[in-house]
């Protein structure tokens, strides 16, 4: 599918005229992330006026790295996994991005995750570019120690790439704070003295930051109650369900619920549970510390995962992989408000049928930005060696959150466009100008 646009006038963002010219942008629509992330980039690019030089060059990461990573399993036997980094954008400043371990991984999702890491340092005004590593490994059935040797060889391979002023990694799928810190001391040993700016989301007595481990549900809550404000529906009459009840899901459900809204499901990769009346999610924390899952509560009843995210609600939170609202059955989402917790949940048919349908999807670059905005605090915590308390953290995570939903909303009104393309076009307008300001070397 091809789009074209010809734009006469300048088009005004945040004060800065950007020159317009001619485009022409090529993007393929289907069910994957990067084609996902390259088709919302198109749409930015054409809203912008960019021509086709720009689009290419925000599209293709600057730099990626595919490594082997050979691992000695308990019993002996040598297994060889692959990882991958991809840094896709400096023009702002060092690279950020999780590091996640799945059996899903693939290049070109590590791809997307970086492209939409780019867009949320610059929509957030975090003075990052982009990235995201992963490795094709299903934790659960790896020892501690096993995974320790993944991750220090695994570091070890893409050791010359990472740094705090080169690109700072933190926890994502299947990773943790001491995930974070094996990277850090692989890292340091490497380099010959500790480096506690090389990671984030480390633990508080190796340099992390107070707040890090439920930022982004704050941030996501910060965000749906705005947007239950913005659809004039009460938080104290608000029904949620929220899918994925792990690092993000679950910290969310349980702010949601302290804010006055009820949550009457959750799921997990094992399945999916409803209470119409609101689930008691102090006993439902104590479940899933004891079993590993929300299957099983005997405070709810079982509900099938897909059939989850359509039941009624005033609000719903994807907060586990990508692609799960996709053109089979946005037309049964029942939401009236969807935040995107997890990064890449719809797919850009759904996206379409769900602005035809009137809902308000509050995109992933905006939703789940609460992450990266504590990262930064912890990596400008870690290299002033002084850190803040968390009442700091959360006071400072909650007026970026807020000024950002207050840009984006008020540039959706102003160009009628949804609020997922006037986020990424705000976002790609920074790094263009960050280019454009640079320069192109040599």
């Amino acid at each position: 599918m091809e789009r074209s646009k010809t734009t006469p006038s300048p088009i005004m963002l945040e004060g800065n005229v950007i020159p317009t010219t001619n485009v022409q942008v090529e993007a393929h629509v289907e069910d994957n992330p990067l084609s996902a992330a390259r088709t919302q980039l198109a749409e930015a690019i054409d809203h912008l006026g960019y021509d086709e030089s720009m689009y290419q060059l925000l599209a293709t990461p600057r730099r990626e790295v595919t490594v082997t990573v050979p691992l000695r399993r308990d019993d002996g036997s040598t297994e060889v996994l692959t990882g991958h980094r991809v840094q896709h954008n400096f023009s702002r400043g060092p690279a950020k991005g999780g590091l996640r371990y799945s059996p899903n991984v693939t290049l070109d999702e590590v791809r997307a995750l970086a492209m939409w890491m780019t867009w949320k340092c610059a929509l957030l005004d975090v003075p990052y570019g982009g990235a995201k590593g992963g490795i094709r490994i299903d934790p659960r059935f790896y020892s501690t120690t096993e995974l320790e040797r993944v991750t220090r060889r695994y570091t070890s391979e893409i050791s010359p790439l990472i740094g705090p002023a080169h690109d700072i990694p933190a926890p994502d799928i299947g990773t943790d704070e001491q995930t974070m810190a094996w990277v850090m001391d692989t890292y340091s040993v490497l380099r010959g003295h500790t480096v506690l700016g090389v990671t984030t989301g480390k633990p508080l007595s190796l340099g992390g930051s107070l707040g890090r481990p439920t930022a982004t549900s704050r941030g996501v809550v910060h965000v749906s109650l705005a947007a239950l404000q913005e659809r004039g529906i009460d938080r104290g009459r608000a029904r949620a369900v929220v899918q994925g009840y792990g690092k993000v899901g679950q910290p969310a459900a349980r702010l949601l619920n302290e804010a006055g809204v009820r949550v009457v499901a959750v799921s997990d990769q094992y399945g999916a549970i409803t209470n119409d009346h609101g689930l008691d999610l102090a006993a439902l924390e104590k479940h899933f510390t004891a079993t590993g899952s929300v299957v099983g509560f005997s405070g709810a009843l079982p509900v099938d995962g897909a059939e989850m995210l359509e039941l009624p609600a005033d609000l719903l939170i994807p907060a586990a992989i990508e692609g799960v609202i996709n053109r089979n059955n946005a037309d049964r989402i029942q939401a009236t408000v969807i935040v995107e917790g997890a990064n890449g949940p719809t797919t850009p048919d759904a996206d379409e049928l769900l602005i035809a349908a009137d809902k308000l999807v509050v995109p992933d670059i905006l939703a789940n930005a609460g992450g990266v905005i504590v990262s930064y605090f912890e990596w400008v915590q870690a290299n002033q060696a002084y850190w803040w308390s968390s009442t700091d953290v959360e006071n400072r995570l909650e007026e970026r959150m807020i000024k950002a939903w207050n840009n984006v909303r008020d540039h959706s009104e102003r160009g009628g466009i949804s609020l997922r393309k006037a986020a990424t076009a705000l976002a790609v307008s920074r790094v263009a100008q960050a280019h454009h300001q640079r320069g192109l070397y040599p």
